[in-house]
């Protein structure tokens, strides 16, 4: 938090954050254009993800700021957006907001491609009240095609992930999949 004082009046003002979801044609250079223009208004980068799906990419970025940085930004992005021919979402997120997570854990599955498949996996996590952190999926060409699914969530009791991990283990039965769940920890997601 920055604070001033002005004679007998304290002014502070804490930092604005905004989410900044950014989709286009993939192309050399892009990131780069977009994140200096993130710092040319005077805003950080406090987390962010990108994907390249197909031939388009998703660069997803929470940034922070002052007001006037967080304002310049939702100004000027949507101009810089149409110059490069992206589509821009923004939302701006009170801090302080992220729930408290308990029991987190990681799954990941090996199983044969088919419609809904991801589906029954995320449908499972939301029967147990579940928060999914990080999805992530690839599928891979073959006889069978075989999809990879890789979820970290988190619950709010250690009960709700011993139910998790039964249902879990006989969804993957009922699928002929293979699947891992791991409590407290990450499992790397980078190697799909």
């Amino acid at each position: 938090m920055i604070s001033k004082t002005l004679g007998n009046i304290t002014l502070s003002s804490s930092p604005v954050h905004l989410v900044i979801t950014a989709l286009g044609s993939d192309r050399a250079g892009i990131v780069n254009t977009i994140t200096r223009h993130v710092s040319q208004c005077g805003c950080n980068i406090e987390d962010s993800r990108l994907a390249l799906l197909g031939g388009e990419f998703t660069f997803v970025m929470l940034l922070s700021g002052s007001a006037n940085a967080i304002n310049m930004i939702e100004s000027t992005l949507p101009i810089k957006g149409a110059e490069l021919e992206l589509l821009i979402v923004m939302k701006r997120t009170p801090t302080g907001c992220t729930p408290v997570r308990h029991e987190g854990f990681s799954l990941s599955v090996e199983v044969p491609d088919s419609p809904r498949i991801i589906e029954r996996f995320t449908a499972l996590l939301t029967h147990h009240q579940m928060h999914i952190a990080e999805l992530m999926t690839r599928a891979h060409p073959g006889t069978p095609a075989m999809l990879s699914i890789r979820i970290h969530a988190y619950g709010s009791s250690s009960r709700a992930v011993v139910d998790l991990e039964k249902n879990f283990q006989q969804l993957c039965y009922e699928l002929s999949a293979k699947g891992v769940l791991h409590t407290d920890g990450r499992q790397e997601t980078e190697r799909l």
